[in-house]
């Protein structure tokens, strides 16, 4: 089960003949701030125990620093300017690791005067990041703020949320069961770039080990696959569906998790409806049902897909569900709203309260929750690699089949130019957060072309 865990190795810097009971004063306002930062999730390296009250003033404490990061395997590092800081041994450190780097120093409350210098943090926060970028180091910042505001709150929390989703995509392992549907030539990529440029896996599983593992446990009707079958049919209405679906159900969820984690695999991809006849049944309610134990599966075995969903897991800390949705139809009735839908894959906990969710024989069936989409596709083009990002908001439309919602933006137009001349597919992942900054950040450290509807492109006639 996918679990968000980020080792954030933190180095306050100061200037070495400014004063350091200045700088640690400034360091007592930070540390409490960003302890308080999803501690659940991060936890932090410090150092303590190598410079005087733990902020470096000089190059030499350098290497005894990058070997206790080292040593701790950090995944992001967080350099706080008490004052002008020593850009010499900032740079020293964070050289030394491919990892996201965060910049930050407080606002001056006073500028020097004729008894006493002031701290002239931001003056060397522009000196340091030069000599980071001399280094060829991408690092993200936060505006000179206090720690206690709203501001360094909400711009600590994307960076960790940034981390998080580079931590995941590096060695991310994609499941691929099956080949893609025949017809489907838009979901071709290229498996070995994915692998040497982002160092993503593509693991392919053949269908029948999950026919023959899903039967097994048909078969032997253990405590796991009675547990499962209650708790789906507890929650799902399956009196539409034939009774075998239901077993089938159970056991086919049961078989994915555990060749997921026998094979190191957090997210997959599905030759879906092909599978059908080998499975006994379309497997589109199961991608819903392991997406929501946080193992996200794109349908028809769309690899870009599951490298979204991944990233979308990764920025939501997989607090929540994301899904994987069809491009549609416009909205008869709202000239900005198009149709999210797909035949059943979404995952349960993303209902609308209220709604019972029904299986039939063919597909899952409920309406989405309403909220504020973030709403982003990751795909690639001759070489090149693209993020796309928006944001929209659920709205009413006509009722349809399987899982879905309406979704209103502010110009469809623009998505629609978006998609139509690439190098995007008709799928687009969604969740119910809104990491629009953090998608842009991703981008610019993955080195890959961050899009929006209103990023300059093609037009239609």
């Amino acid at each position: 089960m996918y679990k968000a865990h980020l080792t954030l190795g933190v180095m306050p810097t100061k200037r070495s003949f400014l004063s350091l009971e200045v700088a640690k004063e400034q360091k007592e306002k930070f540390m409490p701030v960003i302890k308080e930062i999803r501690p659940d999730i991060v936890t932090i390296v410090d150092i303590d125990d190598i410079c005087p009250e733990g902020i470096v003033n000089d190059e030499a404490y350098s290497p005894a620093i990058v070997e206790k990061f080292k040593a701790a395997k950090v995944d992001a590092i967080f350099v706080p300017f008490c004052d002008f800081g020593e850009e010499g041994a900032v740079a020293d450190v964070v050289s030394k690791f491919d990892v996201p780097i965060l910049i930050w120093g407080a606002r001056d409350e006073r500028p020097n005067n004729f008894t006493s210098r002031g701290r002239d943090t931001q003056c060397g926060m522009f000196a340091a990041t030069k000599v980071i970028r001399r280094y060829g180091k991408k690092y993200s910042y936060i505006f000179n703020v206090p720690a206690d505001t709203d501001e360094f709150r909400a711009g600590f929390l994307k960076f960790l949320r940034v981390a998080n989703v580079l931590k995941d995509l590096k060695g991310l392992r994609i499941a691929k069961i099956g080949e893609r549907p025949a017809p489907f030539r838009s979901v071709m990529t290229n498996e070995a770039n994915l692998m040497k440029r982002f160092g993503i896996q593509v693991v392919a599983i053949p269908p029948v080990q999950l026919q023959q593992e899903m039967n097994k446990i048909i078969e032997e009707k253990g405590e796991r696959f009675l547990a499962t079958k209650a708790d789906i049919m507890a929650r799902i209405d399956t009196t539409p569906a034939p009774a075998q679906s239901v077993d089938n159900l159970a056991a086919l969820k049961i078989a994915v998790v555990d060749t997921f984690e026998a094979k190191g695999c957090t997210v997959g991809a599905l030759e879906c409806w092909p599978t059908g006849g080998l499975l006994g049944f379309p497997a589109c309610i199961m991608i819903g049902e392991v997406t929501d134990l946080g193992m996200p599966i794109a349908c028809e075995t769309d690899i870009n897909g599951a490298i979204t969903m991944a990233i979308l897991r990764g920025a939501m800390f997989g607090d929540q569900a994301e899904f994987l949705a069809d491009l549609t139809i416009r909205n008869p009735q709202n000239d900005n709203s198009e149709l999210l839908w797909h035949c059943g894959p979404f995952a349960y906990s993303l209902k609308k309260e209220g709604c019972q969710m029904f299986m039939t024989g063919r597909e899952g069936n409920f309406i989405l929750k309403e909220g504020d989409l973030t709403l982003c596709r990751f795909d690639d083009d001759e070489g090149e690699y693209y993020l796309f990002a928006g944001q929209g908001k659920t709205t009413t439309g006509p009722e349809t089949t399987g899982t879905y919602t309406w979704v209103e933006v502010d110009d469809w137009k623009k998505w629609e130019e978006k998609f139509m001349f690439g190098p995007y597919i008709h799928h687009l992942g969604g969740c119910y957060e809104d990491i629009f900054d953090v998608l842009r950040e991703v981008a610019r450290y993955l080195d890959v072309h961050f899009d929006t509807p209103d990023t300059p492109g093609p037009k239609s006639l």
